[in-house]
């Protein structure tokens, strides 16, 4: 690998001309949070939200002036703008030329324009599962990848969706680096591991490439990966989509409680009232968009001790249990701090896909067949429309 020289990258960024001011880009004040490590050059290219067309073919040819320069093998130039309502087209330019089309219209546009939006159900998708937290560092991703590889030890064709733009982990979690061709249709075809249909904006950008993105554009992000891509066919549709929420209650997560037909939600939380409190502020918003929830998870429940087996519990134990019975939701069950499920996942070999007869495995399974039985006969809901009182 061959660093390039940051001054040969600045030369070649300042030969590209602003349109607004005629002088370099460099000299304008345009190259945001400079990148140069190796094989690679990236900035951002940040302007106000009525100029994001004006600026798709300046960022373009900031990339083809990027490559040009020596050792730079891959050249990632994010555009973004002040108070934007949408996404400009190819205002994510993506590693080794893969491309998200254009976005939708973001949440933050005008009424009518929203009314033209399709709701976010992807064709050929029978049911889709939210795996939410409301908080982070709960193990929620772990949680929500072996779910999925859970159902698919079932017989289930199962899909997952990270849906976390700013932190993508599915990736490492499944193992896999692949970035995603596109078919006739141009969309995006989800990338196969351990049984898995995946996608995630982790397949799509460099693992180490910061997305410096406001709300309505990773909103209109999360769109493209939802509506965008094949997950099924007519012939084989996909019997669950799984959709790894990121933590917190903003706008990507309310822009899928309020337009994806959510057949319901499984609630993760560790065992602390400290985390609880977040999964109560989860679990409201979705009972604002009259979202089933389908279960609660009881993650980093205990640590089974290596000599006797007597449960540790670490952070408290049966909080999320007595959450669930004071919403009126299932337990679902708990899942315990364990050495070979954390390990599995940084290899990006999920255990119940490797090991399905671990013990931890055998947890999810049964979760997984819970949560499957309350599903049966569950016909997918029309996308419910949000308020608050």
């Amino acid at each position: 690998m061959i660093t390039p020289d940051r001054n040969a990258v600045l030369a070649a960024l300042e030969a590209i001309l602003d349109p607004r001011s005629q002088r370099g880009l460099v000299s304008a004040g345009l190259v945001q949070g400079l990148t140069v490590g190796p094989d690679r050059a990236g900035f951002m290219l940040e302007v106000a939200a009525a100029d994001a067309q004006l600026y798709a073919p300046v960022r373009e040819a900031a990339e083809r002036a990027l490559i040009t320069v020596p050792g730079v093998r891959k050249a990632q130039v994010v555009l973004t703008a002040e108070g934007e309502p949408s996404v400009a087209p190819g205002a994510v330019r993506v590693r080794r030329g893969a491309q998200l089309s254009q976005a939708a219209q973001s949440d933050t546009a005008p009424p009518a324009a929203r009314a033209a939006n399709a709701p976010l159900n992807p064709a050929h998708v029978k049911q889709i599962i939210a795996v939410s937290s409301a908080k982070g560092g709960v193990g929620k991703s772990t949680v929500a990848v072996n779910l999925a590889c859970a159902f698919v030890q079932l017989g289930y064709r199962t899909g997952i969706l990270d849906a976390d733009v700013y932190g993508p982990s599915i990736p490492r979690m499944l193992g896999s680096d692949a970035e995603p061709a596109t078919n006739s249709d141009k969309k995006l075809i989800p990338i196969e591991a351990h049984g898995l249909k995946a996608m995630s904006i982790g397949f799509i950008v460099d693992e180490g490439a910061p997305m410096i993105w406001r709300g309505p554009m990773a909103s209109s992000a999360v769109n493209q990966l939802i509506n965008d891509v094949t997950w099924g066919t007519a012939q084989t549709p996909l019997d669950l989509l799984i959709i790894d929420m990121p933590p917190g209650t903003g706008d990507i997560q309310l822009t899928l409680a309020q337009r994806v037909a959510l057949a319901g939600a499984v609630i993760v939380s560790t065992p602390q009232e400290i985390a609880l409190i977040d999964v109560r502020r989860g679990v409201a918003m979705f009972e604002k968009t009259a979202t089933p929830i389908l279960g609660v998870i009881e993650n980093m429940a205990y640590f089974a001790d290596p000599t006797t087996g007597a449960p540790i519990p670490i952070f408290g134990r049966g909080g999320a249990k007595a959450t669930a019975e004071a919403i009126g939701a299932p337990f679902l069950g708990e899942a315990p701090i364990d050495m070979a499920l954390r390990q599995a996942c940084d290899d990006g070999a999920p255990l119940v896909a490797v090991q399905p007869d671990h013990p931890a495995s055998q947890r999810f399974i049964a979760m997984a067949a819970l949560i499957a039985q309350s599903l049966k006969g569950d016909d997918a809901r029309p996308a419910p429309s949000i308020s608050f009182d």
